[in-house]
């Protein structure tokens, strides 16, 4: 591929981002109905969608090396080249934590209790509105760099990164929420599975979380 900007990128020199960012987010979707899958004990199903997963986030890291090896050294953008890079970096720990929740739980075959399993769900969806909030900011990258970052695209992205921070709030209050349930069950549940399920619940609210991040990078970019 040539290093020339057009080569590379076409209309849009954000587009191999944009297009990164949806990857990210369609293994974070899949995770969904792998945990429905776990949660039912369909293990040859869970096995499946690890599957996707894996494909995915694979597809994600080609798409991760493409631009790193191929953006030009010199952008004639309004954004540091070091920027976006660094914003393709925390994109990409979105599919490696569907990647990571999906191999720990079909390793151990981790089974949900039956108490948390609506409220672990209901907690997953709060994390896949944060990412899907956090695809949409990206996806206006383009209309922010023909606005010259001014005027309104920039009000637009910053109120969807404002609501993007109240998702992830809401991840975290109910992550407490969450964890106090599990608490309440340790003493029925082998020591072994409640260690993981908390860690199951970090990896969880870590996609949140940096779903956040890549809001406030944006933000960064918008400052610059």
């Amino acid at each position: 591929m040539s290093n020339s900007i057009p080569a590379l990128f076409g209309r849009s020199p954000i587009r191999p981002i944009q297009e990164h960012m949806a990857n990210a987010q369609r293994c974070v979707i899949i995770l969904g109905d792998f945990l429905n899958a776990c949660i039912a004990d369909d293990w040859q199903k869970a096995y499946e969608l690890q599957q996707e997963i894996c494909s995915a986030e694979h597809e994600a890291d080609d798409l991760k090396n493409n631009v790193r090896t191929n953006l030009p050294k010199s952008l004639l953008l309004p954004v540091a080249r070091s920027d976006l890079l660094e914003l393709l970096s925390i994109q990409d720990r979105l599919a490696n934590r569907a990647k990571d929740i999906a191999g720990l739980m079909l390793g151990r075959k981790m089974q949900i209790p039956s108490e948390l399993s609506d409220s672990l769900l209901k907690y997953y969806k709060l994390s896949l509105k944060a990412s899907g909030q956090a695809l949409r900011a990206i996806n206006e990258l383009d209309e922010l760099l023909e606005a010259g970052f001014r005027g309104r695209e920039v009000e637009l992205v910053e109120e969807l990164i404002e609501e993007l921070d109240e998702l992830e709030n809401k991840s975290d209050d109910h992550q407490i929420l969450l964890r106090a349930s599990l608490y309440e069950l340790e003493s029925i549940l082998p020591s072994v599975n409640v260690m993981f399920l908390y860690k199951i619940i970090d990896l969880i609210g870590e996609i949140a979380d940096d779903s956040q991040k890549v809001g406030s990078r944006l933000l960064i970019l918008i400052a610059h």
